[in-house]
């Protein structure tokens, strides 16, 4: 087995089986700016990577991921200008579309906490395995923007749109048991067996022909997908709508306070 690191993520390497590991447990694993530059560029190295047949994405600590580092938004600065703040919207969908274009089968372990970006990340993954404790959910509509990185339409494609709206519109986070039922978690088991069943799936995608197995992979994905590029365009655009809102700024403020926000739709 050989092992690297790249910046909040550690890669390694046992045969034809790849991990990307989320290394920021001191921090639950929160999700920066450079977090996901680095892991768009872990994803699309595996382009040129023909030993690889198969890569799991999984997190060290209590949580998979506590989502956005809220730490490095706002926080009383100045907001930059709008063409900076369009182009850094954008970076969310670019990870995912790397994700969704690995080559390979991917499988996302989840365990504890994983919200928002790492719900996201979760979803552009073929498959996700889970610990009994998860809890997942998406957090953006609490801090009243709507879910970007053209993550709905994985979303939607996994438990359809009235599960897909409970999701996205409560904010809420949903239990392991029940993300099964509906679809989104292929596998639940107890806690301290995800990575083995990862694993153990893992192995069994590695044993099949490649060549069948991607192609597969990208028609399956090209047919569930056919219109999110179309639909999910301009999510960013509306998350920077959403962004200048008075709600926002209360959302924010209420969320440091570790209070309720009060909202007026304005």
């Amino acid at each position: 087995m050989t092992e690297t690191e790249s910046g909040h993520f550690r890669l390694s390497r046992d045969g034809a089986i790849a991990t990307i590991t989320l290394a920021r447990g001191e921090k639950r694993n929160a999700l920066t700016g450079a977090s996901l530059r680095q892991l768009q560029r872990l994803a699309e190295d595996f382009r040129e990577d023909d030993a690889t047949r198969v890569v799991i994405i999984r997190a060290d600590g209590p949580d998979f991921s506590a989502g956005a580092d809220l730490g490095t938004v706002g926080g009383g600065r100045k907001p930059p200008r709008t063409e900076v703040m369009r182009r850094g919207a954008t970076q969310g969908a670019l990870l995912i579309r790397a994700l969704r274009e690995i080559h390979q089968p991917t499988i996302a372990v989840l365990h504890g906490i994983a919200t928002g970006g790492a719900t996201c990340i979760a979803t552009a993954c073929d498959f996700r395995i889970s610990a009994d404790n998860a809890r997942i959910g998406y957090g953006e509509v609490k801090l009243g923007i709507n879910l970007m990185w053209n993550a709905i339409g994985p979303c939607v494609e996994l438990v359809g749109p009235a599960r897909a709206k409970t999701l996205i519109m409560s904010g809420a986070l949903h239990d392991a048991a029940t993300l099964e039922r509906w679809g989104f978690l292929d596998r639940v088991v107890p806690l301290g067996e995800q990575d083995a069943a990862a694993l153990a799936m893992a192995q069994q995608y590695a044993a099949l022909p490649p060549v069948a197995v991607q192609m597969i992979k990208r028609s399956v994905n090209a047919v569930a997908g056919a219109l999110n590029a179309a639909v999910l365009h301009a999510d960013a655009d509306q998350w920077l709508l959403a962004a200048r809102t008075s709600d926002f700024r209360e959302a924010m403020t209420a969320f440091r306070e570790k209070r309720p926000g009060v909202f007026t739709g304005d």
